[in-house]
């Protein structure tokens, strides 16, 4: 018996939820153990080069796992793509938890970030595929939250293993990421494959008869096929407008998926340039060498900033669906901006053991509350949606993937350079991201359309813009799905 209505959008909400709560743990799994007295007698203590290689190097697994996706998944399907990188997640935590040399976990992170990089290129699109226009933004928050606490529960299983002297205090945090992996295969074996992605591959019929049980009990047969026929008229308009190759990618077409992939690149690019993982994988490092607090004391604040990121990730919730995705990226972004420059004052007071060095050292510790704080509000929910919503149907998968690659190289310059940036310039390494954090403001505002409410057919006819015959073929079905996307907004 297939799920229908209610029980199948929650299983794929559910399994995209498991898949950013994935995320989120391997983000802050390293961070609380490469200070542990236990970690570093297994791995003859690590210089803070190759700290940051074996925290580092499970980005380049992950960008490759983009890739991966990005060459092969569009072919493959959302669930094919994901169950896969699930797989690999699995080996990859299996090969760490038994790891007694350097390059036993280093192959092992490795693997699990193709596996990562997978999983986190595909989730988002097969959610914003399933969710109803006038909510996807809050279901996709939903899924931040949960990525923020895995981050949570990572940081503080790590502190709860930190006094252990014995090298289980390392590997238990390590396998106990199966606990999210194994559930997402079990999902997979019950949830559709993406209508849309159904479409994209001239499966018409079963596209059909997914978007049927999704909207069981929602709305009536004929708004459902008013729906689909949207759906294969976006398809076909894009075919003809040749938005599906990689060369398209770059080409500025009709659509404009040149502009439109490069925004979904951007926004990804600026997450981390930001500065963000700075934070949540080097905190510990960063209250105890840049703020100056206690080993323990540090371990300790870095549970309570990753709380106050899961607890922060529901105030977008309320937002990002109401007052759109533009407003919260330029005000958010503005305040990390500010924060990085008072930041880097404030460092520099610790740091030179200035008179005013110890009460610096307290509000640089707040800083860094305040910087999580504005970026999981503005930023960290919207870079997940936006590019789902921005790239085109046929080339959604492969677009999100390289935008997803992106992230996970920026990701891994920032994590491999954070150490040596902080043993070698100090409080000089703050200036970078308030320099970089400032750039993006611009940058935004200029080229970054609103998104807000719009059925993911509709960017589609948002980019047309003057073209005529584009426009036509693709407004030539909309009056009935505006009433379509009506009832089912009331009814979910």
């Amino acid at each position: 018996m297939k799920l229908q209505g209610n029980a199948l959008f929650g299983a794929v909400t559910a399994l995209t939820a498991l898949g950013f709560m994935q995320i989120g743990f391997d983000n802050g799994l390293m961070g609380g153990l490469v200070n542990q007295t236990a970690f570093n007698d297994t791995f003859n203590s690590p210089s803070p080069t190759m700290i940051g290689l074996i925290v580092s190097i499970m980005e380049i697994g992950a960008f490759l796992g983009s890739i991966c996706t990005a060459v092969v998944g569009e072919q493959l399907g959302r669930k094919k793509s994901i169950a896969i990188g699930v797989i690999l997640l699995i080996t990859g935590s299996l090969l760490q938890a038994t790891a007694y040399h350097r390059a036993h976990l280093i192959v092992g992170r490795v693997v699990a970030g193709i596996g990562l990089g997978m999983v986190n290129s595909t989730v988002p699109v097969m959610q914003a595929e399933f969710a109803p226009k006038a909510s996807r933004g809050l279901f996709v928050c939903m899924q931040i939250s949960t990525l923020n606490l895995g981050i949570l529960l990572v940081y503080w299983i790590d502190y709860a293993f930190s006094s252990g002297d014995a090298s289980y205090s390392w590997r238990v945090p390590v396998i106990l990421q199966c606990a999210f992996l194994l559930p997402m295969l079990l999902i997979l074996l019950v949830v559709d494959e993406s209508p849309r992605w159904l479409a994209s591959h001239d499966r018409h019929d079963q596209a059909l008869e997914v978007l049927r049980r999704l909207n069981h009990g929602k709305m009536p047969d004929s708004d459902v096929l008013a729906l689909h026929e949207d759906i294969i008229r976006t398809v076909a308009v894009e075919k003809a407008v040749g938005a599906g190759s990689w060369k398209d990618l770059l080409k500025n077409d009709k659509i404009q998926s040149q502009r439109r992939f490069f925004i979904a690149c951007g926004i990804q690019i600026f997450q981390q340039l930001g500065g963000i993982n700075a934070i949540i994988y080097y905190s510990g490092t960063l209250f105890e060498k840049s703020v100056g607090l206690s080993k323990h004391m540090s371990s300790l604040m870095s549970g309570f900033l990753q709380t106050w990121f899961f607890v922060a990730s529901f105030i977008p919730w309320f937002l990002i669906d109401r007052i759109g995705r533009r407003p919260l990226l330029l005000s958010m972004v503005s305040i990390m901006a500010a924060v990085m420059v008072v930041q880097t004052a404030l460092i520099y007071q610790v740091q030179n053991n200035t008179a005013i060095a110890h009460v610096s050292g307290i509000a640089a510790a707040a800083m860094l509350f305040v910087f999580q704080g504005a970026f999981t509000i503005g930023f960290q929910a919207t870079v997940w949606v936006y590019p789902s919503e921005i790239l085109p149907l046929r080339l959604r998968q492969r677009g999100s993937s390289i935008s997803t690659a992106a992230n996970w190289i920026c990701n891994y310059l920032v994590v491999q350079v954070t150490p040596s940036a902080i043993s070698n310039i100090g409080w000089k390494t703050y200036i970078i991201f308030a320099v970089l954090n400032t750039l993006w403001v611009p940058i935004i505002y200029f080229f970054f359309p609103e998104t807000k409410g719009l059925q993911l057919e509709e960017i589609d006819r948002l980019f047309a813009g003057d073209d005529e015959q584009v426009t036509r073929e693709l407004f030539a079905a909309k009056h009935m799905v505006d009433h379509t996307e009506m009832v089912r907004d009331e009814g979910a």
